[in-house]
């Protein structure tokens, strides 16, 4: 999906240029990678010859990106790969109708690509909905977001932090075997043009770390993982840290304990906790709002969390898991407050689910090649609060320290929560014993309203939250 992170930004020239027929645009390395020229020429093609074809509005997304990943176990490399794509997607408009298509074949006339997409939507349903954003929305300047490291390390330096992060995690006492390591690194651009005049571009890259530990032998075996994942490579996480990590928490799941079901306090993990704000992403969706399909759909402008609870989504971050200073119709970026001093005050939208809710978007639309624009989230985050996580369970004389969720018990219909779980037990204000197999309950309007953020944020991927506490859950053990 086109809906982070991306750009070293251009403005890109309105008028087409020539293309010679049957010409190619050239196969990737990371310094052609770089030169979007070729991409820009096919989408202003494209949506030229939409028009051509009939369409009274079009616009065109042109995909590139190469990846490298390399995954080690045991001390071996046992899996190497590089891949690379070309994609393009083009979506017409004819009256209130549309019609999307896409294709890998980048090269030669895009004539009959117009011609069937046109065809295709003079039979499609019409959706009073449907068109292209509302151009006084749209971006004219695209500020720096620092988001490309250009240049993609050799396959033997991913192999070495591989290696690196495996033998860290191995080398942890009571890990007993690895189920692998890996080190990743990407470079992706991807070009907006639009019949209405606008034109954009940007590229983005990627770097990861990750290892999956297994500690103890037999049937008391525990895993756990630890990963790093950043637009540039310095920004990564050492490999011997993630390794560490990853096994540390093997290790500390050895022996879990079961627990009598209870209703108690439960102080999510920072790492988890984000799982919270994805939830309230969810039903804040505008698709989800419109179809009356979201527990949330009549409580905008209404007090869901404490006061003093923010929930931020903002695309223009520096360095930003998403960032983006447009969105897939090219509608300006600009921070958003999704909950306000604990009341709702927005949904995420693009411009066909505003259009249904008689509202305006907020430049949240992600797509694909493949598809139309749908609204989605760029980087989102629960604002830290003021106590430590030590802190925030001091006081708790029993409850659960949730540190891995398990599948996605939750009903966004009704707001019905119900996840399997583990962590560990809290006595006496601090985390005692490793806990498995239970199940956590509530309902998420219950568990927003007594939500407690503690003081560790980081931003370290596109949704993040601190440690949070939440009161009054039932935890379904033996």
């Amino acid at each position: 999906m086109l809906d982070g992170a991306l750009p070293r930004f251009v403005n890109l020239p309105s008028t087409p240029t020539n293309h010679a027929k049957g010409s190619q645009i050239p196969r990737m390395s990371s310094s052609s990678l770089l030169d979007q020229s070729a991409l820009s020429d096919l989408a202003d093609r494209l949506v030229s010859a939409a028009r051509r074809a009939g369409a009274d509005a079009a616009d065109a997304v042109a995909v590139r990106s190469m990846s490298l990943h390399v995954g080690v176990r045991e001390g071996a490399v046992d899996q190497s790969e590089r891949s690379e794509s070309d994609d393009v997607g083009l979506r017409v408009f004819v009256g209130r109708r549309t019609a999307v298509v896409s294709t890998n074949d980048i090269a030669g006339d895009v004539a009959p690509l117009a011609k069937r997409a046109v065809a295709m939507a003079k039979v499609a349903p019409e959706d009073k909905f449907a068109g292209l954003a509302d151009p006084a929305m749209l971006a004219t300047t695209f500020p720096d977001l620092d988001l490309l490291d250009p240049e993609l390390p050799p396959v033997a330096v991913l192999e070495e932090r591989a290696l690196r992060t495996e033998a860290a995690g191995l080398a942890v006492k009571g890990v007993t075997k690895s189920e692998g390591a890996a080190a990743q690194a990407s470079i992706g651009g991807m070009v907006l043009a639009t019949s209405g005049g606008f034109r954009g571009a940007y590229l983005v890259s990627r770097y990861g770390v990750s290892m999956s530990a297994i500690a103890g032998e037999g049937t008391a075996m525990e895993t756990d993982y630890d990963y790093s994942s950043a637009l540039h490579s310095a920004d990564l996480e050492a490999p011997e840290k993630v390794g560490r990590t990853a096994g540390e928490r093997a290790v500390a799941r050895l022996n879990p304990r079961k627990v009598a079901t209870t209703k108690v306090p439960i102080i999510y993990d920072k790492r988890v906790a984000s799982s919270l704000v994805g939830h309230l992403a969810s039903a804040v969706n505008g698709a989800s709002v419109a179809r009356k399909t979201s527990f949330l759909k009549d409580k905008r402008g209404e007090r869901l969390f404490r006061a003093g609870i923010n929930i931020i989504d903002d695309p223009l971050r520096k360095r930003g898991q998403r960032s983006r200073p447009f969105d897939g119709e090219g509608v300006a970026g600009k921070r958003l407050a999704l909950i306000e001093d604990g009341v709702l005050m927005s949904w995420l939208l693009d411009s066909a689910t505003a259009r249904e809710l008689s509202l305006a978007t907020t430049g949240h639309a992600s797509r694909g090649v493949s598809s139309a624009p749908s609204p989605g989230a760029s980087n989102l985050y629960l604002e830290a609060g003021t106590m430590s996580p030590e802190e925030l369970m001091a006081d708790i004389g029993e409850g659960f320290f949730v540190t891995g969720l398990i599948g996605m018990g939750v009903n966004q219909v009704t707001g019905d929560y119900s996840r399997g779980a583990s962590g560990f037990w809290i006595e006496k204000g601090k985390p005692t014993y490793p806990v498995s197999e239970v199940t956590i309950a509530g309902n998420l309007i219950d568990m927003f309203a007594s939500l407690t953020p503690a003081s560790d944020l980081e931003f370290k991927h596109a949704v993040d939250a601190p440690t949070v506490r939440v009161e009054g859950l039932t935890v379904a053990g033996r």
